[in-house]
């Protein structure tokens, strides 16, 4: 009997010892995924603050926290099956897609350069707008923001399922799903404190003192600058991220020259400058493949002009 119940213990530790490397496994896996989609994390965390702009401050938690949902929903509900599913049956489809949701992210980079350069707002849909109920407003906002990121968050787990494809279906989706809540805490909760910490500083100003008055006057009037900085970063990793995909998906095509020649020049800027570089290496081959971004952006753009006819001006 006491013979048996060691064996017992000893098949339950050897469980045990294969449950935690399991999941020390998963949890290397998830941080390496992670730090792969790190550029869509930035472009998701700098586009969502847009979509409360114009609404009232009391309902801009709520909203972040419906867009919250909305984007835990597409990733866990939806695309984690859907990837687990192509994955299983058609790795091949991987790269394709990932090229796709790509050219998409050039597309939109491209896009808000545009807009930046030349601002071309439709006046009469900005009236429309702020002549709509609240209510109709905010949901049409979310909306909005859940299209969006649905866009995204197949990017996060297009890249990380690239990253597991070698693992059994168990650990895939365990790192999905842990990369996919991992990074919604983490893009909605810095959301929410950018959104809200010019009420932070004034609240800070007012019933502070010295130097908590002082912190609270800077983060009121530091706020609209890291807004507009996290657009023009936002932009930047859309391009970057973008450009990187277009390249590796080339390479895994067999199409190596466009890696190689950023690879060539990168290396050269890194010999020349020899300062940190490693940090100087990385900024030229993600500003390399951020042009890359910009012109199958502007491609694709062009593309889409020709396809679909242009709007009619009201008169």
């Amino acid at each position: 009997m006491a013979t048996g119940l060691i064996a017992l213990l000893d098949d339950v530790a050897a469980i045990a010892k294969l449950a935690a490397s399991s999941l020390d496994d998963v949890a290397a896996q998830t941080a390496k995924a992670s730090v792969k989609a790190a550029g869509v994390v930035i472009d998701d965390t700098a586009v969502t603050p847009t979509y409360v702009v114009g609404l009232s401050p009391s309902r801009e938690l709520p909203i972040i926290g419906r867009i919250a949902l909305g984007s835990l929903r597409n990733k866990l509900v939806f695309l984690l099956p859907i990837c687990l599913i192509l994955g299983y049956f058609a790795p091949w489809v991987i790269t394709p897609l990932l090229m796709i949701g790509g050219a998409y992210l050039c597309f939109e980079g491209v896009e808000k350069l545009h807009e930046a350069i030349s601002p071309h707002a439709d006046a009469s849909e900005a009236v429309l707008e702020k002549a709509k109920d609240p209510k109709q407003l905010e949901d049409q906002k979310v909306s909005g923001a859940i299209r969006t990121d649905f866009i995204l968050s197949a990017e996060i787990m297009a890249l990380t399922l690239a990253g597991v494809s070698t693992s059994n279906i168990a650990t895939q989706a365990a790192v999905l799903a842990a990369v996919g809540v991992l990074i919604t805490v983490v893009v909605y909760g810095v959301v929410a404190l950018i959104v809200k910490a010019d009420d932070i500083g004034l609240y800070l100003a007012e019933t502070g003192s010295g130097a908590t008055k002082a912190f609270g006057r800077g983060l009121v009037k530091g706020t609209p600058i890291l807004l507009e900085a996290l657009t023009v970063i936002g932009t930047a990793a859309m391009l970057w991220v973008g450009g990187s995909i277009i390249i590796h998906g080339l390479a895994e095509f067999g199409l190596h020259a466009p890696e190689h020649v950023i690879e060539h020049i990168a290396t050269v800027v890194q010999q020349t400058i020899a300062v940190i570089p490693a940090v100087v290496g990385w900024i030229a081959t993600s500003f390399l493949q951020a042009v890359l971004g910009i012109l199958v952006g502007a491609i694709v753009v062009l593309a889409i002009s020709v396809v679909k006819p242009a709007k009619p001006h009201a008169a």
